[in-house]
């Protein structure tokens, strides 16, 4: 076997142990001809019965079989855990570096010389992508694809952002239960991921602005047949970069993350974006931070009038527009076009040739939906570390307002009285829930985008502040301020406010207080006891322990790269 393959410590030498390896594939049915002399890729699957998102994935496992075969590659399948967003409880947040360790761990330990990642559900992406960083071998990611578009009587639907309109509809009595049975059976039409730009979107996005994907790879609807395509050049790419040497230290640096961050900003991007963005970064040695985030939002434009921050469009049209190659050359000025990618050229090369199809879907940075990008940190006393809000996507009146706290330190406890009619608000409280953090909820669940109060609904009302160490999902929308940091379970600020503390938030100058006196606060401080954890024992007892918090990206403390030196090769023996 050539020598210079990574897989050759494992079958190429004349002894015992390796004698062992090649008969153990014999016994599969494979020969020499098979894998002798050829890259080994490792395809990793996310593939489960239990993620729609992904269930296109038992097919697309064949289409990048064959494009490695093509290639000269020899392919092989490595089921991981799949994290389906709508089924994994209590959160697939509690899992994201669960899944990130599993990838580090069986791409170093097995005989592989470069790997094709299949994700797109939410926490699939950053988790296959920290992992493969981590392991350091040269890898390209192949994004699942947004589902079709929903319908339901002539109109479009977006999933979950339509889910959430509806749902207050019908809490608000103006729609019937078969109205809803529709919406439910309408809102979701096909294999693949969101079709808005909530999370899933927003991760491939990031995955491609990172240079991560072949060019356009994350516009393209699963159920497209460009798709299947697509994963058969990703497996003949991988056997390239293979020869090449082209690994994720060359792709993943200071500029493409930079990119990354333009580009998700201009997408009117998931507030999720923030935590996966800072720990994918972080993994690769680059020391992105919530203020970064926040200069890059600063100065760029949303320009995809995509659903939620958009008013009309889902990602089928996004596709037909052009998708991520033309929005990115509508901005490439913002952006650093030397960066490499999986292509093997860089960034601007890549953008070549692409066009915007439809001026409306994709808007020119001189006509953007929002003149500034879509996320905004906000720091001050309820949040010394940061938290973050997405304007564009939240009613202007609420980016500057001051009112009362209404405060609940479960889910079960504010969805109790969130249905209560004679519940003592009115649409200028500030909703608050807390002990959802990464500790706390446990692993940060999205709860954030709490629900509004029955009688505000009735009253016609569609978004008031919401304040939560919790996330919410890319797909939802409204004036919800999350990822409070430190989070309420470690004893930050937000455990300390109470019912009636006056809060001001002013987004325009990214503030965020609870205007109570320090001697009260230094009192209240003094009385607080920390919630008990809620794991004894395994991977949640391991999880409390070494989580990071929001505003560092919620990675385990043992994995970041600064944590220690980096793994070596396994011993053979």
């Amino acid at each position: 076997m050539t020598s210079t393959l990574r897989s050759a410590r494992w079958f190429a030498p004349d002894d015992l142990r390796s004698s062992g390896h090649r008969s153990r594939l014999m016994q599969m049915g494979y020969d020499a001809k098979d894998w002798g002399e050829k890259p080994i890729i490792a395809i990793l699957n996310t593939w489960s019965d239990l993620n729609p998102c992904h269930a296109h994935f038992k097919h697309r496992i064949e289409d990048v079989k064959r494009g490695v075969l093509q290639a000269g590659g020899f392919p092989v399948e490595l089921p991981v855990q799949s994290l389906s967003e709508s089924s994994l409880k209590p959160t697939t947040m509690l899992y994201r570096n669960f899944l990130a360790m599993e990838a580090e761990e069986l791409l170093r330990g097995h005989p592989i010389d470069g790997a094709v990642l299949m994700g797109g559900c939410d926490k699939t992406t950053p988790a296959l992508v920290m992992g493969a960083i981590s392991a350091g071998l040269p890898m390209i990611f192949l994004p699942a694809g947004p589902m079709l578009r929903g319908h339901y009587k002539g109109e479009h639907l977006g999933s979950g952002s339509d889910a959430w309109k509806y749902w207050d509809e019908r809490r608000a009595g103006t729609i019937t239960d078969e109205q809803w049975i529709g919406v439910e059976e309408g809102i979701a039409r096909s294999y693949g991921h969101c079709m808005t730009f909530g999370t899933a979107s927003t991760m491939t996005a990031i995955a491609e602005s990172l240079g991560l994907t072949l060019p356009g790879a994350s516009s393209i609807p699963a159920a497209d047949a460009n798709h299947i395509r697509m994963s058969t050049r990703c497996g003949r790419r991988i056997v390239e970069m293979v020869h090449e040497k082209l690994g994720p230290e060359q792709i993943i640096t200071e500029k493409s993350v930079a990119n990354a961050s333009a580009v998700a900003m201009a997408t009117g991007c998931s507030t999720n974006a923030v935590v996966h963005l800072i720990a994918m970064a972080r993994r690769a040695g680059v020391p992105l931070t919530l203020e970064d985030l926040d200069r890059v939002s600063r100065t760029t434009p949303v320009i995809a009038n995509i659903r939620p921050s958009g008013k009309q469009y889902l990602m089928e049209d996004f596709y037909y527009a052009g998708g991520l190659r033309a929005l990115m050359a509508e901005m490439k000025e913002l952006l650093h076009l030397d960066a490499m990618t999986v292509s093997g050229f860089p960034l601007g090369a890549t953008l070549e040739g692409a066009e915007v199809y439809n001026c409306d879907v994709i808007r020119p940075l001189s006509n953007p939906i929002y003149h500034e990008g879509s996320l905004a940190v906000l720091k001050g006393n309820l949040a010394p570390d940061g938290c973050v809000v997405k304007p564009s996507a939240c009613e202007e009146r609420l980016r500057v307002h001051e009112g009362p706290a209404l405060v609940f330190d479960s889910y079960p406890e504010m969805k109790a009285a969130i249905d209560d009619e004679d519940l003592d608000v009115t649409p200028d409280h500030v909703l608050i829930l807390r002990n959802a953090g990464p500790k706390g909820g446990p692993g940060m669940p999205e709860w954030g985008m709490l629900p509004i109060p029955k009688k505000i609904l009735k009253q016609g009302c569609r978004d008031m502040l919401r304040i939560s160490d919790a996330r919410m999902s890319g797909t939802s929308y409204g004036a919800c301020i999350l990822h409070v940091a430190p989070e309420s379970h470690v004893g930050g600020p937000l455990s300390l406010v109470r019912t009636g503390d006056i809060i001001r938030v002013d987004v325009p100058n990214r503030t965020i207080d609870m205007l109570v006196d320090e001697v009260t606060l230094a009192k209240r401080r003094a009385e607080w006891t920390r919630p008990a954890d809620r794991y004894e024992r395994g991977y949640g007892w391991m999880f409390s322990k070494h989580i990071k918090q929001a505003n560092e990206g919620c990675d385990f403390d043992f994995l970041e790269t600064a944590f220690g030196a980096p793994v070596g090769e396994p011993d053979i023996f």
